[in-house]
């Protein structure tokens, strides 16, 4: 009987211990893929080769104002540059890293930018940002195309505002982001409470949101 039980546990726990010792390999995007959410843009496979992706996007894992063409490494998905005017100009904004394959539970990275933002009354501010990634989990999640197997990855942004003093701690805001491999993209998204990426603006609040539809071109 305990023998039995014991397989019984092994069953129950094995998808779990072949899922920790997975490494997920960034995934094979194609021109026309396209993934639609009930809150922010679409986003869509525009171009690609041997080492790029182009990528069009509004809003999305971006800051809430930004839209436009970005470029992604095909190994990584880092966010290297966006286009203008069909220049390529290096990425320095939030979350160029947040999709830094390849993933495995427990990965953790970190990254800094720094900007200058306008404050309520006009001044302009010297701000910086550091982000911490951490892979978390995998969990079954509903969206609106049904359940999805997903890894949950959490992301910690800590601002702080240069002054006469030096630099300052300004807050600190966390979202969650559920990544699909089956999609192949970011399926679902969680701000807590008061979530801010702009921490004199406005417009660094923002809102939950889930994937709708998707096409996967092959």
């Amino acid at each position: 009987m305990k023998k039995i039980t014991f397989l019984g546990f092994l069953i129950v726990l094995l998808p779990a211990m072949l899922f920790a010792q997975e490494k997920i390999e960034a995934p094979v995007w194609n021109v026309g893929d396209k993934w639609v959410f009930d809150r922010e843009e679409p986003m869509e496979v525009i171009g690609g080769d041997a080492k790029w992706y182009s990528l069009k996007f509004s809003g999305g894992i971006f800051p809430k104002v930004a839209s436009g063409i970005a470029i992604l490494e095909r190994s990584t998905l880092n966010v290297k540059y966006m286009l203008e005017k069909e220049q390529r100009k290096e990425y320095k904004g939030l979350r160029k890293r947040i999709l830094n394959f390849p993933l495995t539970l427990g990965k953790q990275w970190k990254d800094i930018c720094q900007m200058d933002i306008k404050s309520y009354v006009g001044h302009t501010v010297a701000v910086e940002y550091t982000e911490t990634y951490r892979i978390l989990e995998e969990e079954e999640i509903e969206v609106g195309i049904g359940k999805l197997k997903a890894i949950k990855l959490e992301y910690k942004l800590e601002s702080s505002g240069r002054g006469i003093l030096g630099w300052t701690p300004q807050g600190e805001s966390k979202a969650w982001y559920w990544y699909s491999p089956k999609v192949k993209n970011f399926v679902k998204c969680q701000y807590e409470k008061a979530y801010s990426e702009a921490q004199f603006q406005q417009t660094g609040l923002r809102e939950n949101w889930k994937l709708v539809s998707y096409e996967l071109k092959k």
